[in-house]
């Protein structure tokens, strides 16, 4: 019998927990690990110990790093130190508090009056092109880790007793970040100069082929077993909760995450007799529209001429269906849609999902696709045949 494959923490997570310790010490409350609740609500991901390696102080100022364990995952960042500076950082005279309208600033909550600002430094990259979750300009540090870092830098101070006023700057780092980012596609992306600090449950799953398609497998076994008629194959973890919302009479049985493995979902599925709903946003539903049945990057391309057909195809001018050709992302043709409005695009380019995945199952079971946007709301949603 095969051992089960071990999984890790996210370098979003890693950070987070070292910029705990770095705030507790600035706050003089020095420790060698740090307790920290991940956004994965699985008894396995909270709370998690991590230990705090290299710890350093000066006036005003603290840090330590996290040495990130990718458990039995192939990550380029495994065994990489993420380290955390917070430092005191005083607000100029006359101004009460920073507006937050920048990704790298704090939300309002926590300690009144309180300031989080998070940047990254040596090892992290800058984004320079549009269609990633962070906008130009801004170091690499993805939505969901900063808001980990933010809530873990606010529980240090009320861990450390402090109940007034702090301006705080976080400055993630990664010794050697720089170099391994150049075995990514960040560079293609536009990530410059380092890693992203990545992870929205804060948990790394082995990515494992083997591994995936026996997780398929079970949970397919387990919902025939259950008496289900129909699964939803969703492509990610936002997908499968936007989904759970949308077909709210399921059981928990019914959805089973696919990952990159739509083409071995889909014919896993229909080998059982199970309908089919494929649940994805619009980087995935692009590329299975354009024939892709392994979506991950290393195995599947965007194909960009369809997506400028779709437009051209919805009555968008030459000029503009011609952009989408030289588009950095797919979520950068997807903003440009969902700001000014689509006309038709995401039916369109969901009907082309459900029929391909009808085709390809050779019509032997039902296949419906949902296409959800980032922010879970439903898009489109259509049938095949």
């Amino acid at each position: 019998m095969s051992r089960r494959l071990r999984s890790g923490f996210t370098t979003g997570a890693c950070a987070a927990a070292a910029a705990k310790g770095a705030a507790l010490r600035l706050f003089g409350r020095a420790v060698e690990a740090v307790e920290l609740p991940l956004p994965w609500d699985r008894p396995e991901a909270r709370p998690v110990r991590f230990a705090l390696v290299n710890p350093e102080a000066g006036e005003g100022w603290a840090a330590c790093g996290v040495v990130k364990d990718a458990g039995d995952d192939p990550d380029v960042t495994d065994g990489l130190e993420i380290r955390a500076t917070v430092s005191l950082d005083p607000l100029p005279p006359g101004v009460r508090r920073h507006d937050h309208t920048g990704p790298a600033c704090s939300l309002e909550a926590g300690a009144p009056g309180t300031v989080v600002r998070i940047d990254g430094g040596e090892g992290v990259g800058r984004v320079t092109k549009p269609g990633l979750a962070v906008p130009v300009g801004q170091a690499a540090i993805n939505p969901v880790p900063r808001r980990m870092i933010e809530a873990a830098v606010r529980e240090a101070l009320a861990t450390a007793g402090f109940e007034g006023r702090a301006a705080l700057r976080v400055v993630i780092r990664v010794p050697r970040g720089e170099e391994v980012a150049r075995k990514t596609l960040n560079a293609r992306l536009g990530i410059l100069g380092g890693l992203s600090i990545l992870g929205t449950t804060g948990i790394v799953v082995p990515m494992s082929h083997d591994a995936w398609r026996a997780t398929i497998d079970a949970a397919l076994d387990v919902a025939r077993a259950v008496g289900l008629a129909r699964v939803v194959l969703a492509h990610g973890r936002s997908s499968e909760k936007a989904a759970q919302a949308l077909f709210a009479d399921l059981p928990e049985e019914a959805f089973v995450l696919m990952g990159d493995h739509v083409g071995y979902g889909l014919d896993a599925a229909a080998r059982r007799g199970l309908a089919v709903v494929l649940a994805g946003q619009f980087a995935k539903f692009c590329k299975v529209a354009a024939g892709e049945f392994a979506t991950h990057v290393k195995d599947s391309r965007l194909d960009k001429a369809l997506i400028a057909r779709l437009l051209a195809e919805a009555g968008f001018p030459p000029d503009r269906a011609e952009a989408a050709r030289s588009a950095n992302t797919a979520r950068e043709v997807f903003e440009r849609l969902a700001a000014e409005g689509d006309r038709g695009v995401f039916r369109a380019l969901t009907q082309r999902v459900a029929r391909r995945a009808w085709e390809r199952l050779g019509g032997r079971v039902p296949v419906e696709a949902v296409l959800f946007g980032y922010d879970k709301s439903v898009l489109a949603r259509e049938g095949a045949p």
